[in-house]
């Protein structure tokens, strides 16, 4: 990771979190229900809301008998997990309940709790705030064993309809329960093109099982991947938010739902994924990006992560030639063989026009953006599209993105860019 493309604190406030939202959008994503109705409005999932108490009359008359056996207490305002209290079953005497962190909480207990949020204990700058009553949201089972009791979440960084980031936030017994790295949480960097775990981050150190076992925390496939990828662009849609943080959980039966949105999300993601927020985002910054399955086509030929170490594991490092014979798949996922140039000196691979039309991958569905380049025969500048492409070399499929040019007078139709060289060493005196 590259000093120079490290998002700082000072570079996220002034270059993105405060020039690209507004300060409508800002009120929003700072109330968790106004952030909830929001989503309603939109279509897009959210736990459900038992009750809501805007004065203590609401909570000395509430009949809290009435609550189900599991639910979440929360601020409205509350920021950093603060004030949450997440009960997970009745108590045995059927007098209160038990806490995520098997602690026993009485109707007494929770009047006090929601009048102190009232009052602004768990809000910023502690003003008066609104507590209310959710859904609790069991542990999916797919990152079940993962977890300490509580329920984790996915915060996936959307820009421009774009997400370019995104990671897995585990709860521990340090956090009770909670999802939120400053109590104790586990961060764990996610591939954005498969959804795959690949970083575990803790305590100042990488860490490769979960605390007290054996269990690998990298190599988890996340369920519901490009669901949460489109969910959370739609909630930039739904809001106006240019630069957001979206917090995803995940229903053991209903799917990926909305926890809350952040407008100046935390920038320890970024340790997780081993990468730098700020080259992803200058990256998509500009690009006309049409809707979310748009943008998350963009994402995942952009932001494919280094998954070098464990390649060489499953796969070793395969030697390749200057001049390979690769096959290239069209949009009807047959394909068709032809020789490549492996040009470790350009970045992003290339593909000929006409072959491009010949399998069907000029289709507007298939063009990621379009970049222009200055000619000095031509006296102006082109467009060239940026495709989405896939095509097999040396046995391994590659999924990227790639540029639409005349190649008709190269030697070959395709160039292999060093983006997609990863898991390859080329042997610079062997041309084929």
């Amino acid at each position: 990771m590259k000093v120079s493309d490290i998002l700082g604190l000072n570079a996220r406030t002034q270059l993105f979190s405060y020039p690209y939202n507004k300060p409508s959008a800002k009120k929003v994503a700072n109330s968790k229900l106004a952030t909830k109705r929001a989503m309603k409005k939109a279509g897009i999932p959210v736990p459900e809301i038992y009750v809501k108490f805007v004065n203590p009359q609401k909570v000395m008359k509430f009949d809290w008998s009435s609550l189900p056996d599991a639910f979440a207490v929360k601020p409205n305002k509350g920021y950093g997990g603060e004030g949450i209290i997440v009960v997970k079953k009745r108590s045995k005497d059927k007098t209160g309940w038990i806490t995520t962190s098997r602690k026993k909480i009485t109707p007494d207990d929770l009047k006090l709790h929601c009048l102190d949020i009232l009052e602004g204990a768990h809000s910023k700058r502690n003003v008066p705030d609104v507590a209310y009553i959710e859904e609790y949201v069991d542990r999916h089972k797919a990152l079940k064993r993962y977890t300490f009791r509580g329920t984790p979440d996915v915060r996936v960084i959307v820009f421009n309809k774009v997400p370019v980031m995104a990671m897995l936030r585990l709860p521990t017994k340090e956090s009770n329960g909670k999802a939120n790295l400053h109590q104790g949480a586990i961060a764990v960097g996610v591939d954005i093109t498969t959804g795959i775990t690949t970083h575990a981050y803790w305590h100042g150190e990488y860490i490769y099982n979960k605390p007290g076992t054996k269990r690998k925390l990298h190599g988890i496939k996340i369920p519901f991947w490009n669901k949460i990828l489109k969910i959370a662009v739609q909630c930039q849609i739904a809001t106006n938010l240019g630069y957001l943080g979206v917090d995803v959980g995940l229903h053991p039966k209903r799917g990926p739902m909305i926890w809350e949105l952040n407008y100046m999300p935390g920038l320890s993601i970024q340790i997780a994924n081993v990468a730098g927020l700020k080259r992803r985002l200058e990256r998509v910054a500009g690009l006309k990006v049409k809707d979310e399955d748009h943008g998350v086509r963009i994402a995942k030929a952009l932001f494919v992560s280094d998954f070098t170490d464990r390649v060489k594991a499953e796969e070793g490092i395969r030697v390749i030639k200057g001049i390979e014979q690769v096959k290239v798949y069209a949009k009807d996922k047959k394909s068709k063989k032809v020789l490549a140039r492996i040009d470790t000196g350009a970045l992003r691979s290339s593909i000929d026009r006409n072959l491009a039309e010949e399998l069907d991958l000029l289709g507007q569905d298939n063009i990621l953006w379009e970049r222009k380049y200055a000619y000095r025969s031509a006296g102006g500048k082109q467009s060239r599209p940026v495709i989405g492409l896939s095509f097999r070399l040396a046995g391994r499929k590659i999924k990227t993105s790639a540029n639409v040019a005349n190649r008709s007078k190269m030697s070959t139709l395709l160039l292999v860019g060093r983006q997609d060289m990863t898991g390859f060493l080329v042997d610079p005196e062997d041309n084929g």
